[in-house]
């Protein structure tokens, strides 16, 4: 039988989970089956995304499969930790689109015992790494790097090339503005 402080003590076991990579490799499809698979858990679940991401659905994250989950579109970070009142789990994607308080409001979530796993680019399109990301990489306690396939060769690709003219750093886009590249094909398309 559990003990008072036994129950706080698994509560205070929060962490940070990073799913990262290039376009086309996975990220939201990762994202949504550990949602769902916490759902199953009968874990209380909420899911955020930015409100400029709108490609798909205005509340729904969706994956290049189809696959989806309903979520709560917010302006900022700060809106995160307004919302995720009494949940188990959060999971935020497209975070690169995030600004810069991202990483403290996952540590502020984690810290009170919320499993956090956010999704998202950790480079741009020109290879450099991405929004908040590169901070989140530092304090999360799992990471998991996803590759798409080089659509030139076939390798890994863990670069997302964008193939529209622009200097825009965030240009939302699907296939018609990018495509995935290995390392050796980034550098020949870039050079």
């Amino acid at each position: 039988m559990f003990l008072e402080n036994d129950i706080q003590s698994v509560k205070d076991r929060g962490w940070i989970e990073v799913i990262c990579g290039s376009m086309f490799s996975g990220k939201t499809e990762e994202l949504i089956r550990r949602l769902k698979r916490a759902k199953i858990a009968r874990q209380q679940v909420e899911i955020f995304k930015p409100a400029v991401d709108v490609r798909y659905d205005e509340e729904k994250v969706i994956s290049h499969d189809a696959n989806e989950i309903l979520s709560t579109p917010v302006p900022s970070s700060s809106n995160i930790l307004l919302l995720a009142n009494n949940v188990d789990v959060v999971g935020i994607d497209e975070a690169q689109f995030f600004d810069d308080g991202l990483p403290n409001v996952c540590s502020q979530l984690a810290h009170q015992g919320c499993r956090v796993i956010v999704a998202g680019l950790d480079m741009d399109f020109k290879g450099n790494p991405f929004g908040p990301i590169p901070n989140i990489l530092a304090i999360a306690e799992y990471i998991t790097k996803v590759h798409a396939i080089c659509v030139k060769c076939g390798n890994l690709a863990h670069f997302s090339h964008r193939i529209i003219h622009g200097e825009k750093l965030v240009v939302i886009g699907e296939k018609e503005s990018y495509e995935p590249l290995c390392r050796r094909c980034f550098k020949q398309q870039t050079n």
